[in-house]
C-alpha cells in the first residue's frame, strides 16, 4: 500500500438531523452510507424529479470516462479530486490506477462521514501508487493546494476535479475563483474536470428549491452558459461543455442529463 495523508486531526460530529448532499448522492447511487434524514430528502427530491437517479448514474460514468481519458490519452498521473463525496464503485483512484499503477490521487472533503469512510476505503489498488485524503473546505483553495503539495508534485501536470460540488458555492465568480485558485498553482499541461447540475428542467428547479429549504447546504443550479465561465483561459477538450451523459458517450441513444461539464487543458 502506498502513502496516506491528511491535513488535520479535527473530527467534527456527524449531524444526523440535517440531510447532506454526499449522503443523499450515496443513496441515489444505491449505497448504504446514509441516514433516514438523507433517504427522506432523496425520496422527496425524486418524487418531483425522478430523473435524479439517471443523473446520479451518469455522474459516475462521466467520472470514469474522463479519468480514463486523462490517464490513457493524456498521460496524467496525478489527480486532485475536490469534494469527492462518499466512496462508491470505480472511484477516481481505481480508474486511474487500473491503467497507470503509479498514479497518485488526493481526495479532498470536509464532511466527517466522508473522511471516516475515506480512511477505511480509499486505499491503493496498487503498490506503486498513492491514495490519500485531506480535510479541507472547497471555499479554501489555498489550504487545498497547501495540503495537496505534501502528496502531489505541482511541478508536473495534474488533473483538478470538481465533480458536482461547485453548485454549493453561491456566487459563480467565487466558484471561478476557487477553480483558478487551484489551477493557478498547477503547471501548463494540467487539466480541469468539472460538472454541475443545471437549470435545464423545471422539475429539477422545483426539486432543488425544496431541497434548499431542508437545512442542508443549498445547491445553486446554473445554466450551461454560466458554467462555461469556469473554463475561461483554458483550452476545452472536444466536445466542450455538454451534458455529462453526452461527453464522449459511445452509446448515442443515451438521454440528456440535466448536468453539464467538460474537460479543459491549462495552456
Amino acid at each position: 500500500m502506498g502513502d496516506r495523508g491528511q491535513s488535520t486531526e479535527r473530527t467534527p460530529a456527524i449531524n444526523f438531523d440535517v440531510p447532506h448532499s454526499a449522503r443523499i448522492w450515496n443513496y441515489w447511487l444505491g449505497g448504504k452510507d446514509n441516514y433516514p434524514v438523507d433517504r427522506a430528502a432523496g425520496d422527496a427530491f425524486a418524487q418531483i424529479y425522478p430523473a435524479i437517479f439517471f443523473q446520479a448514474t451518469q455522474s459516475r460514468q462521466f467520472l470514469i470516462r474522463t479519468v480514463r481519458y486523462l490517464a490513457e490519452e493524456c498521460g496524467i498521473r496525478q489527480f486532485l479530486d475536490v469534494g469527492t463525496g462518499l466512496p462508491t464503485m470505480e472511484n477516481t483512484h481505481e480508474v486511474a490506477q487500473a491503467f497507470a499503477p503509479e498514479s497518485r490521487i488526493v481526495y479532498v472533503d470536509n464532511d466527517p462521514l466522508v473522511l471516516a469512510h475515506a480512511r477505511a476505503l480509499l486505499t491503493n489498488t496498487t503498490a506503486e501508487g498513492v491514495t490519500a485524503y485531506v480535510d479541507a473546505d472547497v471555499h479554501d483553495p489555498a489550504l487545498i493546494v497547501a495540503d495537496a503539495r505534501n502528496l502531489l508534485n505541482f511541478n508536473k501536470p495534474l488533473a483538478v476535479m470538481f465533480m458536482g460540488i461547485l453548485g454549493h458555492v453561491a456566487d459563480i465568480e467565487e466558484a471561478r475563483s476557487i477553480v483558478h485558485g487551484v489551477l493557478d498553482a498547477a503547471p501548463s499541461g494540467s487539466y480541469l474536470v468539472h460538472w454541475d447540475s443545471t437549470n435545464t428542467s423545471p422539475d429539477r428547479i422545483q426539486a432543488t428549491a425544496n431541497y434548499n429549504k431542508t437545512g442542508a447546504v443549498p445547491y445553486n443550479l446554473r445554466s450551461p452558459e454560466q458554467l462555461s465561465e469556469l473554463y475561461k483561459g483554458l483550452e476545452l477538450v472536444e466536445p466542450g461543455v455538454v451534458s455529462i451523459s453526452q461527453w464522449r458517450q459511445p452509446d448515442k441513444d443515451v438521454s440528456v442529463a440535466d448536468a453539464y461539464g467538460a474537460v479543459a487543458r491549462k495552456p
